[in-house]
């Protein structure tokens, strides 16, 4: 089958069926994961479908939002792999007993991180993430704060009055930074507005803003935006981003990490 055959084909079922997700497709039409993806960016580029995480949606449903469950088994390798280089950016460094102030935003990749982060560290951590504060509820070293507010059900963070305020009276070392779409043109997005007021008050919390973010959402515009590029410090994202996009993002003043 010959490309625009195969974009044809993954047009319809996306139409279809709501969504379309890249190992499925491979597999149905026997080709590598990588061909999957430059087949959704070139039916994306041309206006047709919405890339999103592991796969696509037919353009015109920007509001759609996998929930969390969804979300953590998409890219799970790659996340796996960004949390553990996120280590590296910890006050006082992989491996460390160093004390010191973290945010972590709701996210898969920031309960991954959570999972990793060394029984010996010595932190203080906040976050309005569930899944994050009740993977370190029981870490020995840390001091946990918990941000309150309205809980979304499919992300599982407070929103809202709450949270703003309890974010605009902090000053961390190190903000972890969640995103379900970045690029140099559109910045930083997200499919919810009070999402994004949160994620807009958190990068003004800290002194230093690290971005875990895989390489799927590079290219995703999503409804709300929440900030620039240039607000990150340092991208953690994963070797599916390419040698050349790294650089181009690296122009715009953010260090970038594949791991």
């Amino acid at each position: 089958m010959y490309a625009p055959e195969r974009q044809q084909e993954i047009l319809r079922l996306a139409r279809e069926g709501g969504r379309v997700d890249v190992l499925s497709l491979a597999e149905e039409f026997q080709v590598t994961a990588e061909t999957v993806r430059r087949d959704l960016k070139a039916l994306d580029r041309a206006g047709l479908v919405r890339r999103v995480h592991g796969g696509a949606i037919p353009a015109g449903r920007l509001d759609f939002e996998p929930d969390l469950a969804e979300r953590d088994a998409v890219a799970a390798d790659e996340k796996q792999r960004i949390a553990r280089a996120a280590l590296a950016e910890l006050p006082g460094g992989e491996g460390t007993a160093g004390s010191g102030s973290v945010i972590l935003d709701a996210g898969t990749t920031a309960v991954r991180l959570a999972a990793e982060i060394p029984l010996e560290a010595e932190l203080t951590v906040v976050t309005h993430g569930l899944p994050v504060a009740a993977r370190l509820a029981d870490h020995p070293g840390l001091t946990l704060h918990l941000v309150g507010g309205r809980i979304r059900r499919r992300t599982r963070a407070a929103v809202d009055d709450w949270a703003l305020r309890a974010y605009r009276e902090l000053n961390a070392d190190v903000l972890f930074l969640a995103t379900n779409g970045f690029s140099i043109e559109g910045g930083l997005t997200t499919p919810d507005l009070a999402e994004a007021a949160v994620k807009r008050a958190l990068i003004t919390a800290a002194r230093r803003v690290v971005l875990l973010a895989d390489s799927a959402k590079f290219g995703q515009q999503h409804f709300a935006r929440f900030g620039e590029l240039s607000d990150v410090d340092l991208l953690i994202t994963d070797t599916g981003l390419s040698p050349d996009d790294a650089l181009a993002i690296e122009r715009t003043g953010t260090e970038v990490v594949r791991a």
